[in-house]
């Protein structure tokens, strides 16, 4: 009975219908959750406080996180990205153990590459550990992200990472039995998301540069959902796992049956880069890599 609980609330929250401890809903407002990390003047609310406006010129972006820092959980987002031309633009929605990229940090990251117009919008994914990252992915998206509204989100756990697109598994980093310095699994970490110029690299490894005249560039917010173990110090309750929360149960160590169809959909038609099969950079595959998404 038990495990069959354990079903039932996985599919319930994989599907958008239940949530538990924690959770921030739909209608809570931005300073429920989040400050302003910088230029305040370069964010803006909708009438009912429930979109949230980043933006970036030529002079400085945006950029928020989350008051609370979490130790596994489910975090959830619905983005609209800058539409148009955006090539040099990165809109940044992450998770990361500080505000700036220190030498030991963790972070989980979802960055969104700008384009020139018509061009395909691609993301990346990242995972670091104290510090460490190179654990790049590229998928294209399978449909336009700045005409509306996408859900975007992380589910982390002590024995895997996913990266969901329209609750669409895209990424599976998977723990190993044993200790290791690839899975971030020890430090609580903030919610983050950002906008900012980063021509040098993001679109087509910097060749195409920033079009500040069509400035400034908008990227959405709304819907913020968590489901996930607050930190609290000095003992927080997320210090060891605990198995009391649908994240953190057997069923959500593993993709599910559906989730796998999904997946092997997206490793066949969408990934543009994986760090794993990329043997010039890495004549020695990182060790995680012998790790299967799917068990």
């Amino acid at each position: 009975m038990e495990k069959r609980m354990g079903m039932i609330w996985w599919f319930l929250v994989y599907m958008g219908i239940a949530t538990t401890c924690c959770f921030a809903g739909p209608k809570s407002s931005f300073d429920d959750n989040f400050s302003i990390m910088w230029s305040e003047n370069h964010f803006k609310t909708s009438e009912d406080g429930q979109i949230w406006d980043l933006s970036l010129d030529n002079d400085t972006g945006c950029g928020f996180k989350t008051k609370q820092r979490y130790r596994f959980g489910w975090f959830s987002m619905k983005l609209k990205l800058v539409g148009g031309d955006s090539a040099g633009v990165v809109t940044a929605y992450y998770m990361c153990t500080e505000d700036g990229a220190g030498p030991t940090r963790d972070e989980l990251d979802f960055e969104f590459l700008g384009n020139r117009s018509g061009e395909p919008y691609l993301i990346q994914t990242n995972i670091y550990k104290n510090g460490t990252g190179n654990r790049e992915m590229r998928h294209q998206l399978w449909f336009d992200p700045t005409l509306d509204y996408h859900t975007y989100s992380i589910l982390w756990n002590s024995h895997q990472i996913i990266f969901f697109v329209d609750r669409v598994p895209v990424r599976v980093f998977k723990n190993a039995d044993y200790e290791n310095d690839f899975f971030p699994n020890q430090k609580p970490m903030y919610l983050f998301s950002s906008i900012w110029n980063a021509d040098d690299w993001a679109t087509r490894g910097g060749l195409e540069k920033t079009d500040w005249k069509k400035a400034p560039f908008v990227s959405s917010y709304k819907d913020f959902t968590v489901d996930a173990c607050q930190w609290k110090d000095p003992y927080p309750d997320c210090v060891s796992t605990t198995t009391e929360h649908w994240w953190d149960q057997y069923d959500a160590w593993h993709l599910t049956k559906d989730q796998k169809l999904d997946f092997a959909w997206v490793q066949r038609n969408l990934v543009i880069y994986d760090y794993c099969k990329d043997t010039k950079r890495f004549p020695k595959l990182p060790e995680e890599c012998s790790l299967s998404p799917w068990d």
